[in-house]
């Protein structure tokens, strides 16, 4: 894992390594506080050999360069040292972000029937972020202690050998227990992310679901919903929190004992003679730099551990398999025709589940409009996701122009495909960056001229700002109607040769149904369009009706024949009371 991270940090190594160079000189100046507390004692005030004004003078000179080196030089590069660890570790963080996204992108739609968007969206925003305290700590701060230990460790060593060992006579207990907390914390922490992602996953759903919510007066129910998960992460911070406790408690005990070792050890070899109290002074100063780093150090372990299990589900999400792949010959095939073929074709979601379509065989022409009706849960819209590979068929296999939709390259598929589903998402963004969305280098003469065609313009001119009003999330400032005919206005923009209608206007109002019946139909002009409806009234004039029933193919002909079979059609088209 740790490897895998390190791939990300790699082209910033030298600036990695110049950071810690750095820090060496941010932490390597407080070094010199000791040999000046020793100088000043031994050297300038317990100096018989010097006057009263020569002392004065010594001291005058020890606190200048003091003074120069702590408020001329420290501050500078106190300033690098930071700005250079946020810049790099942010910079690492955005290319993990955006390697991510990218995947994430290319993930297919069974990936996101299967996860809770709150659940991906911690993983890419939280988890990252978490990752930063790894180059942060785990690459720098870690480095830096333990650079500052052997620097204080080898003057201890000059100053006095004996201390030096009663002062480290503890680290063999401090390893034990940093080693015992450790994974026990590391564990700890996986979970609690896991926990509040869930809550966070749980908290997106029903924000977006809050109409419902509100509709159903469920408000007490849902809070006891979300305390419930809540509750469940509060548990889970309180076992992290107790065992961090735990650990800081062991650490700082075993840490104190030393310090309390030293100064008895210290103040003895005093008294004998044995050493200086400028020596000694010194020595005690130093503790603070060698138990200081060894606290810091406690402190870094524990935040390594939350970075750890952030890793550890940002690469669970990386490792996430692409169930829709290019093929390695696969080519950017131009759509002619539209002539779509569907052989022998059968689909299961899981492979534990039963299949939802079975041994459809189609063949569908240029210009041809294809409707599909059955009862909910027959496999309409499955059959439709298929062709522009959002999943894979089980079996079989389909053609467009004689080409296998695996032959194609994803992304040259589905832009020559056109679909308008019965809830299309708009972003929050404006109108016109909306409509553009399938071509961004369209010019607003384009834009305008896609508008109209697809009945869209007139009320755009009513807005605020035309089109470059806002127009809020999913589009929550407009209409359905008028939701729908932007999705219209992508299509005719993008010109796609192939078009697939997903139960585009069932949610609609009548006036707004006749305003985008009259669009679709322009825009399925000389077009394979292929509808997916309820509603028998709007695929009447299809020139052909393909009539789908668990998963099979039972009836096909236009509205006429169908009716003349008096089948499961012309029971449909009872039941609607037609």
């Amino acid at each position: 894992m740790i490897r895998r991270y390190l791939e990300f940090v790699k082209p910033y190594k030298w600036l990695i390594f110049g950071t810690i160079i750095v820090g060496i000189l941010k932490f390597g100046i407080p070094l010199l506080i000791p040999l000046l507390i020793k100088y000043v004692i031994d050297d300038v005030i317990n100096n018989g050999a010097l006057s009263i004004s020569d002392k004065y003078t010594q001291l005058m000179i020890a606190m200048g360069i003091a003074a120069f080196i702590f408020v001329i030089v420290r501050p500078p590069i106190e300033f690098l040292r930071q700005y250079m660890a946020q810049w790099t570790s942010n910079k690492i963080l955005y290319d993990i972000r955006k390697k991510l996204y990218d995947h994430l992108q290319a993930l297919s739609s069974r990936f996101y029937a299967n996860n809770k968007a709150g659940e991906v969206i911690s993983r890419v925003i939280n988890d990252v972020e978490q990752t930063k305290d790894f180059i942060l700590t785990g690459l720098m701060n870690i480095w830096l202690d333990c650079i500052t230990i052997i620097i204080a460790l080898s003057v201890m060593f000059f100053l006095d050998v004996k201390l030096t060992f009663a002062a480290i006579i503890v680290l063999p207990f401090y390893i034990l227990t940093v080693y015992f907390f450790f994974g026990r914390l590391r564990e700890l922490t996986r979970q609690r992310s896991q926990k509040l992602a869930e809550t966070q996953g749980f908290l997106h759903e029903r924000v977006n679901g809050m109409a419902v919510i509100k509709s159903f007066a469920i408000e007490d129910n849902e809070a006891k919903n979300f305390d419930k998960r809540n509750t469940n992460f509060l548990n889970k911070a309180f076992r992290h929190t107790r065992w961090n406790a735990y650990s800081f408690s062991a650490i700082n005990t075993v840490t104190d004992i030393g310090p309390l070792i030293v100064i008895g050890y210290g103040a003895y070899l005093a008294i004998s003679g044995d050493v200086t109290v400028g020596t000694l002074a010194a020595f005690v100063s130093y503790l603070e730099q060698l138990y200081g780093p060894l606290r810091r150090l406690v402190s870094s372990f524990t935040t390594l551990t939350q970075s750890f299990a952030s890793m550890d589900r940002v690469f669970q999400l990386f490792d996430e398999p692409y169930d829709i792949k290019n093929l390695p010959n696969a080519q950017p095939y131009k759509i002619e025709r539209g002539n779509i073929g569907i052989h022998n074709i059968s689909f299961r979601y899981n492979e534990d589940e039963r299949e939802v379509l079975k041994n459809i065989n189609l063949d569908i022409q240029h210009g041809e409009t294809v409707a599909f009706v059955g009862m909910s849960g027959g496999g309409k819209s499955t059959l439709i996701t298929l062709i522009p590979r959002f999943y894979d068929v089980t079996s079989g296999d389909i053609t467009i122009d004689g080409h296998p939709i695996q032959d194609f390259e994803t992304g040259s598929l589905r832009r020559q495909i056109g679909m308008v589903q019965q809830d299309n998402i708009l972003f929050s963004d404006t109108v016109k960056e909306n409509i553009i969305l399938g071509r961004p280098d369209a010019t607003f003469e384009e834009v305008v001229a896609a508008a109209k065609m697809a009945n869209a313009h007139d009320f755009i001119m009513t807005l605020p700002n035309g089109y470059d009003t806002e127009v809020g999330e999913r589009g929550v400032k407009l209409s359905g109607g008028q939701k729908q005919r932007l999705s219209i206005a992508r299509i005719f923009l993008n010109d796609p040769p192939i078009l697939i209608l997903d139960e585009a206007t069932s949610a609609l109002d009548l006036e707004s149904e006749a305003i985008i019946q009259d669009a679709l139909e322009t825009l399925s002009h000389d077009r394979t369009t292929l509808i997916v409806a309820h509603r028998l009234s709007t695929i009447t004039h299809a020139d052909r009706i393909v009539v789908i029933e668990n998963g099979q193919i039972v009836e096909s002909g236009s509205h006429e024949e169908l009716m003349q079979r008096q089948g499961a059609y012309q029971r449909l088209y009872n039941i609607q009371n037609l």
